[in-house]
């Protein structure tokens, strides 16, 4: 069964029948725009990294009404910590992304969120492209196209992987929603370092962190990640309210859907996958490492303390390595992760 809505360029459409959860939180964020426009609240678009090959990138973004800032500075710096999440999405609005020499619109999903494919043809390495709504200021925003000739790329867990989480999982989200800020989470010892041999060691690599954050929290995460030294690279993220036909969305089917994703995207690349062994990260991967062997050079785990893997619900038990002809790794850290890298040859 499906509805029809018109898009902004009064095109219609047909879309399911939505979850009634995602109906009242559409409703509430219908009231909520109103009553932040009635404020004097405008759009603001919060430019995320993208990614790409020749002939094709991946643009992210997501778009919020925001209050302007009194010094006229750069809007969505300024949000940070808990405003993130009160910040109101708007949906369905028209976005401009020009990137190429060309521009395209696409419109921005019931979260705000663009997450798009655009078909350009641009050179290996970094480039900026600019984005803005027909009421937003334009902002830039990196994309990383990769050479079609690197043939090792890293995908990298966040929480208890690069940085130190040290939080029951309950309280996990909480904590990013209201209290997080870059300077409040500690990085994991000697892990920047460890990601920035391997890019040394393999030029062009992508890194890509994986997580089951949601966007909120993007632009807190790329500043920890800058001050703390990690190579950039996309932050793939999800978004946390209801969808269509559940309550919440899955964190781990995001994991699972982003690995596949990526696997198609770059078939020729294999990817060194790191996590933690605090319960899903080993079995995630094993699985993706069963069912796309051609794509992974190798399982990186970092071992979490007995008080991390406490507070992080438990540890898994680490089955997956029998069943997979990649090679796995442990260590507690940066250096003893490297040290073991060392010995398979990709360092």
């Amino acid at each position: 069964m499906a509805r029809t809505r018109k898009t902004p360029a009064g095109v219609s459409s047909a879309e399911p029948i939505i979850h009634l959860a995602a109906r009242a939180e559409d409703a509430m964020h219908e009231f909520r725009e109103k009553w932040a426009r009635k404020r004097g609240h405008t759009p603001t678009v919060i430019p995320y990294t993208g990614y790409g090959a020749p002939g094709w990138v991946r643009v992210l973004c997501r778009v919020l009404l925001t209050k302007p800032t009194p010094d006229g500075g750069i809007r969505y710096k300024k949000i940070r910590g808990w405003r993130s999440f009160t910040s109101v999405p708007v949906n369905d609005v028209a976005v401009t992304i020009d990137i190429g020499g060309t521009s395209q619109r696409v419109v921005a999903d019931r979260g705000g969120v663009v997450d798009t494919v655009i078909h350009v043809d641009l050179a290996p390495g970094w480039h900026t492209i600019t984005i803005h709504t027909d009421d937003a200021e334009l902002v830039e925003a990196p994309v990383f196209v990769v050479d079609p000739s690197v043939d090792v790329g890293i995908i990298s867990d966040v929480d208890d992987t690069v940085m130190v989480t040290a939080l029951p999982r309950p309280l996990l989200a909480a904590w990013n929603t209201f209290v997080l800020d870059e300077h409040a989470r500690r990085p994991v010892p000697g892990m920047a370092v460890l990601y920035e041999r391997l890019t040394r060691a393999h030029p062009g690599t992508p890194v890509f962190y994986l997580s089951t954050g949601a966007w909120n929290v993007a632009p807190t995460l790329s500043r920890f990640l800058s001050r703390n030294l990690y190579p950039p690279g996309p932050l793939l993220l999800t978004d946390w309210g209801p969808t269509h036909d559940r309550w919440f969305r899955s964190g781990r089917a995001h994991k699972v859907e982003t690995l596949s994703r990526l696997a198609e995207e770059f078939p020729d690349v294999r990817w060194l996958l790191v996590g933690d062994d605090g319960q899903h990260d080993e079995e995630i991967y094993g699985n993706f490492a069963i069912a796309h062997p051609e794509n992974v050079t190798g399982i990186a785990i970092r071992q979490l303390s007995n008080s991390e893997a406490v507070l992080a619900g438990g540890r898994s038990k680490g089955e997956e390595t029998a069943h997979t002809s990649a090679p796995w790794v442990y260590g507690t850290d940066g250096a003893g992760l490297a040290e073991r890298l060392e010995d398979l040859g990709l360092l």
